[in-house]
């Protein structure tokens, strides 16, 4: 690989390594304590969390993924998606910026060529981030691109324009997915600050507002022949890159349901007021307040455990990629994903239900719980994971092999 690139790469110090799976869930719960101190008033402001991503990959948690072969601890999938939950619980949005990062450490490890895994893999494990440029506007439906790559020389060109582009503005390296002469789709790493891109900072959505999911605009960006990765293939055959991709989302949401819940416990036990026909002194001891908790503990318990379950599924995939594997990962996790989004959901919904109209105070900010799981959720839809499960079950329908899944 290019010694100039590895130079632009190696301005920040070099990331601990983490050594153990009970070591990385540690630091993941010290980071999650520091980040939660300050994640309302980012929301609020919009203060987008660049110290907070710097501490992030000095703490090694983004190399998590990287295999033993290249160096890495190779976490379980569970263990990842707990990770992820630790930190949205904390702050949604920086729950969610490494989604894609991993999105694309998994994509490497099945479709890279051998000198691209331990390049960037060692690039990962040195704090290297890792950002999406991977969905535009405008086109047909999601699964649509507009954005191109064509052959120039020794390397290639690539002009388009991305939007929702999570994790970009934090990044040391963009990742574009775009198509070739083919029609294929292949995913190319370019150095942060090459010549041709112009990260635009014009994210407004009302929840995840710190993500930083903006647009990316691709003028005649070139970028190096041994930097493209032929990502279709990983659609070709069976593999776990939508698995992966899925079940870091489902953390994701799991985490900002478990924020709302001990949200929703610290203001019904020290803020809120009995209803007037309960007959009881503290909102606490309101028997249908009561129910409600009991309901929104044993949703979050089981999307916990599903969760659980759907690693170990990915994890047993990784190691024997079979279809009859890769097919229990990926229903094990489209059933995650929807547990996780229908109690971020709920859960949301219940805080200002049981805390009442004095939550809604804007000081309060309680409301970036729900607006943040309302915008996450939208990521996918999950009724068309009920679609995929049901079809499998009922007609022998394989599910479909892309990134959602």
């Amino acid at each position: 690989m290019n010694a100039q690139l590895h130079q632009l790469n190696s301005k920040h110090p070099q990331a601990t390594v983490l050594e153990t799976e009970q070591q990385a869930l540690t630091v993941a719960r010290e980071l999650a304590e520091h980040f939660a101190s300050t994640a309302s008033e980012r929301d609020s402001e919009r203060q987008l969390p660049f110290a907070e991503m710097d501490i992030l990959a000095q703490s090694g948690l983004l190399a998590i993924t990287v295999p033993e072969e290249y160096g890495g601890l190779d976490v379980s999938n569970s263990t990842l998606a707990e990770i992820t939950a630790i930190l949205a619980q904390a702050d949604g949005s920086i729950g969610q910026i490494p989604q894609n990062h991993f999105y694309i450490l998994e994509a490497l490890r099945v479709d890279g060529s051998e000198d691209q895994k331990r390049y960037f893999f060692g690039r990962a494990l040195a704090g290297d981030r890792f950002g999406n440029a991977l969905s535009e506007r405008g086109t047909k439906t999601v699964g649509h691109y507009n954005t191109r790559i064509a052959r120039d020389g020794p390397g290639y060109r690539i002009n388009g324009r991305k939007f929702y582009s999570t994790g970009v503005l934090f990044a040391d390296w963009i990742t574009i997915f775009a198509l070739d002469e083919s029609e294929k789709l292949v995913m190319a790493f370019v150095p942060k600050g090459t010549e041709g891109v112009e990260i635009i900072d014009d994210w407004d959505g009302f929840g995840q507002r710190t993500t930083g999911s903006g647009t990316t605009v691709l003028n005649n960006v070139y970028v190096n022949a041994d930097h493209v990765v032929l990502h279709h293939k990983g659609f070709e055959r069976p593999t776990t890159i939508g698995s992966v991709g899925q079940i870091i989302h489902a953390g994701v949401d799991l985490g900002i349901a478990r924020g709302a819940f001990v949200e929703t416990l610290n203001f019904v036990k020290t803020k809120a007021r009995p209803w007037m026909d309960s007959g009881v002194e503290h909102a606490s001891d309101d028997p249908l307040t009561i129910a409600k908790v009991g309901q929104i503990a044993i949703r979050l318990e089981a999307a916990t455990a599903t969760i659980e379950r759907a690693g170990r599924k990915v994890d047993a995939a990784q190691v024997e990629t079979t279809e009859k594997r890769v097919i229990e990962a990926t229903l094990a996790v489209a059933a995650a994903k929807v547990l996780t989004t229908e109690i971020a959901i709920e859960a949301t919904n219940t805080l200002f239900e049981l805390a009442g109209t004095a939550s809604v105070k804007l000081d309060l900010n309680l409301d970036r719980y729900w607006r943040n799981a309302r915008t996450h959720t939208l990521h996918d839809p999950v009724r068309w994971k009920y679609h995929v499960v049901g079809n499998y079950h009922l007609n022998d329908v394989i599910p479909p092999k892309n990134g959602a899944l």
